[in-house]
């Protein structure tokens, strides 16, 4: 058998214990019975779930089905009322539209329980674009056919809603049953599209009317073909009866009227009679859809309660079956795990070296042999402890040369106490071999160019190595004769006492920084690495000197510092007064920035740490000492040293630019301080040429913008002066030639009537661009009046919140807040779908603030190259900000700054 091994233990079978083992063996075959069991009955329970989704489906899909029959009959009530208005119509309209309402709020209660798909989120959407359909017909601004139109987009979706949520029906019957409905409701939806085409078609007048016939009667037999395939006998001949009865016989005459090449249109029904008829047949067919709906019902709870009782039983009876085994089982187990438990006892009690424990057990069985062998086992160790026993006699004896009697016993037995013989041998070369290994470890101790050291928890070191003595200039009999603590700078000697408490108390190992004082005077960083050995109350510890790499830690930190103050586009006086601050504290010393002007004269920046030394009354000594180092820059372009003070050059755009100066306290600054100045005035050159750059891009981008305002304000202008002129001249014409037809109803006079309207529809289109390409009003009337002209022009209604002073604001802030403004209206009446926008303009703080809100579908970006982006650009070209925030469904905010006085750009 191959063994199974999790690391160095026991094979995986060997873990177990040998009544679990005979569980095994005899359940084994029962287990994969129920195995199989098992996973059919989760199979059918799977099914019974699917079975139950597709049953609460069901049931939603059915309140969908009603909102998409009221939906019908509002259309073509809708249909009817733009056709022939009264009173009676209107009335039928508003009747169909609450019954909608009413349908669609049963239907999303009924969705919202469900935890299927969001059909409560997709009816709350047909809501608001039924609303939208509402609003366009009740202002008339829809013809009967572009009505029936945008209804048709509302009953496709709900049609298709109902399809996802019929079409996972888990069984044939179900499915087919699903199928049969849903085919019903389609044909449904061709008949009352059809009824409506045709209303409209006989409310044209004779002479107009089409004679081409629509496709909705195939489009109606093809989906009754289908529902006939898959539905059951009854409904079949229900349908035959509803297609054969008054009103079907006489839809049919009027599709076959309609499909004639000639059609006779004597014979054409009326209006109201075509309603009747049409109206009958489908009411008819609404009711083979209602029994169609509770056939799919029941078929949908037949299948769940067949599913729920066969998995029931067939688990019933897995569980008789595993019970009978496992206590046929269980009595077979305690009849072999009794006599086991006293050989195992036994076994235990010998590896613990208890050899008087007797194993009483004497059965003729495998086990009874077993127990013989133990006991036999019993006497044989009791021999090899004797052995060891004396072998250890002679170890404490220092009787190297004893032997024990390996010709008493045999096979492993002989070979362990052979081993022991050779230990014994070999016992005295180990003495030897330690000798040369302390004598190796003492020379890796005086070698190591680490710090090495050995300190008792009394707070004296005990011995320190030739590097320790070389990193601190201390001598070793120094060293060990004073309280280490006293060469540990008093700022850290806190925390070094706190360190050797914790490595007092067992801490296994401590990792630690202080700093040390050497006999010059100086500071090293030691970092520390110590372990204790609290049985003989002594720390071994590692140490290496880390002072260069901490400085230059610390000069990269504060580059890095410098640079993402950079990065930002922080204005440049902060660069410099954060440079100065950097070199003052890296290097100690007091620090400058200064500017270098082309007459010779210099201007301080930036200071840190004494700023009066670079006063020019100032007296200090540090002073004389930087003039001389930046005259030495100035000569030869490169950093210089001059006593205590050292100078590096900014170069930008290959010119002098200025200068960072350091002045150190002391006699002289370290070597190097030149070079590690040198990297902070790279990092200002670098601010000084980003701060230009911006201020380049947004003057830019300001002339960019007025030159595209000032030509909008031409081109309207040419417009209202040329094209809108010429064209007022030619409807008084048109006006003028009308009034000469002596016949108003000849054809010249309707052709006259036609192109004046069209010169109209003309005229208003042209007025409309002229006003998006720079509108009138905002020049003469200012902001306030745009605003409100732009409100009453929306597509979507406007909620206004003005708080503007009486005053004109300046022009380039009234340009930008007026198209950023009409823009976000645009958008809201294009893509947001909402039912009002709230925009709020106020002045605060020489600041004009705009907010325009939504309540429509949100999810603008303006990284996907919408109209926001030139929204951003006008408003940043004057210095102005743009914020959009607009969350997948909770409508879109966008709010805007702009500032009145804009004040120039100095880099």
């Amino acid at each position: 058998m191959r063994r199974l091994r999790g690391g160095n233990g026991p094979p995986l079978l060997a873990r177990l214990r040998v009544g679990s083992k005979l569980m095994l063996l005899v359940l084994l075959p029962v287990a994969a019975m129920l195995a199989f069991t098992a996973f059919s009955a989760v199979a059918q329970w799977q099914q019974a779930r699917e079975l139950d989704l597709f049953h609460t489906a069901t049931r939603v899909s059915f309140e969908t089905t009603g909102v998409s029959d009221a939906v019908a009959r509002e259309r073509i009530a809708a249909v009817l009322a733009r056709l022939r208005p009264d009173r009676d119509t209107l009335g039928e309209r508003a009747a169909a539209e609450r019954s909608t309402d009413r349908a669609l709020t049963t239907a999303t209660e009924r969705a919202g329980a469900w935890s299927g798909a969001d059909v409560a989120g997709e009816l709350g959407a047909f809501g608001r674009q039924l609303h939208a359909i509402r609003a366009q017909t009740d202002t008339g601004s829809l013809s009967a056919s572009a009505v029936v139109q945008q209804y048709q987009t509302v009953q496709d979706e709900l049609l298709d809603t109902v399809a996802d949520l019929e079409s996972g029906g888990p069984t044939r019957a179900a499915g087919r049953a699903a199928d049969a409905h849903i085919a019903l409701l389609q044909a449904i939806e061709a008949g009352e599209r059809e009824r409506a085409e045709v209303a409209i078609l006989l409310s044209t007048p004779l002479a107009h009317r089409p004679t081409a016939a629509g496709r909705w009667p195939a489009l109606e037999e093809a989906q009754l073909r289908e529902f006939r395939r898959d539905t059951s006998a009854p409904l079949r001949a229900e349908l035959y009866a509803t297609r054969f009865g008054k009103p079907g016989r006489a839809v049919r005459s009027v599709r076959d009227m309609l499909a004639a090449a000639d059609p006779r249109t004597a014979h054409w029904p009326s209006y109201d009679s075509w309603l009747a008829d049409s109206r009958a047949r489908i009411d008819s067919l609404r009711g083979i859809q209602d029994q169609a709906a509770r056939e799919l019902a029941g078929t949908a709870a037949h299948d769940l309660h067949t599913a729920k009782v066969r998995a029931l039983r067939d688990l019933a009876l897995s569980l008789a079956v595993l019970v009978v085994v496992t206590v046929l089982a269980l009595a077979l187990r305690r009849s072999i795990t009794r006599p086991l438990r006293e050989v195992a006892a036994g076994a235990r009690a010998l590896s613990e070296g208890d050899l008087s424990y007797d194993i009483r057990y004497a059965g003729r069985d495998e086990l009874g042999d077993v127990a013989d062998t133990f006991r036999e086992l019993r006497v044989t160790t009791e021999r090899l402890a004797a052995e060891i026993r004396s072998l250890n006699t002679a170890i404490d004896d220092n009787r190297l040369g004893h032997r024990a009697d390996v010709g008493a016993f045999a096979g492993t037995w002989a070979q362990l106490l052979g081993g022991m013989n050779a230990t014994m041998a070999s016992f005295a070369a180990a003495h030897g071999r330690r000798r040369r290994a302390e004598e190796e470890l003492e020379s890796i101790f005086n070698l190591s160019l680490d710090l090495l050291c050995i300190t008792g928890v009394d707070g004296y070191f005990k011995r320190v190595n030739p590097a320790f003595e070389r990193t601190l200039g201390h001598s070793a009999e120094t060293l060990l004769s004073r309280p280490f603590t006293e060469f540990v700078h008093e700022e850290d000697r806190a925390d070094t006492r706190a360190a050797l408490d914790r490595l007092a108390s067992g801490v296994e190992v401590a990792e630690f920084e202080n700093r040390y004082l050497r006999a010059d005077g100086t500071e090293r960083w030691l970092q520390w690495s110590a372990r204790p050995v609290p049985e003989q109350g002594l720390v071994y510890a590692a140490a290496r000197d880390v002072t260069e790499s901490r400085r230059h830690a610390r000069e990269q930190a504060a580059l890095r510092r410098v640079a993402t103050l950079v990065a930002r586009g922080a204005p440049p006086e902060e660069v410099f007064t954060r440079v100065a601050e950097e070199v003052g504290e890296l290097l100690g010393t007091t620090a400058a920035v200064l500017r270098h002007h082309p007459d010779g004269s210099r201007t301080v920046l930036g200071t840190a740490h004494d700023p009066e030394v670079f006063e020019p009354a100032s007296r200090d000594a540090r002073r004389d000492a930087a003039r001389r180092a930046i005259h030495e820059v100035t000569r030869t372009g490169r950093a210089a040293r001059a006593g205590r003070a050292v100078a590096a050059p900014i170069v930008v755009d290959d010119r002098l630019w200025g200068f960072v100066v350091a002045a150190s306290l002391r006699e002289a600054l370290d070597r190097g301080t030149e070079d590690r100045l040198a990297d902070f005035t790279e990092l200002i050159a670098t601010a000084i040429a980003n701060a230009d750059s911006r201020a380049q891009l947004t003057a830019s981008r300001a002339r960019v913008v007025a030159a595209a305002d000032a030509s909008r304000r031409r081109i309207e202008r040419d417009l209202h002066d040329g094209v809108q002129q010429r064209l007022v001249a030619l409807q008084l014409d048109l006006r003028l030639a009308e009034s000469l037809v002596t016949d108003p109803t000849s054809e010249l006079s309707e052709q006259l009537s036609h192109v004046s309207k069209g010169l109209d529809d003309a005229f208003q289109d042209l007025l409309q661009v002229a006003r998006g390409i720079h509108p009138a009003i905002l020049s003469k009337g200012g902001l306030g009046p745009a605003l409100r002209s732009l409100a009453r022009r929306s597509a979507v209604p406007v909620e206004l919140d003005l708080a503007l002073p009486a005053a004109r604001l300046p022009e380039q802030p009234e340009v930008a807040a007026y198209y950023v403004i009409s823009e976000c209206l645009t958008n809201t009446a294009k893509h947001a779908h909402a039912r009002v926008v709230r925009v709020e303009a106020k002045v605060r703080d020489d600041v004009l603030e705009l907010t325009v809100a939504d309540d429509g579908a949100g999810g603008a970006e303006p990284g996907r190259g919408s109209g926001l982006i030139g929204l951003i650009d006008r408003v940043e070209a004057i210095g102005g900000k743009l914020d959009v925030r607009s969350p997948p469904g909770e409508g879109t905010t966008v709010r805007v700054r702009l500032p009145l006085a804009v004040p120039p750009t100095d880099v």
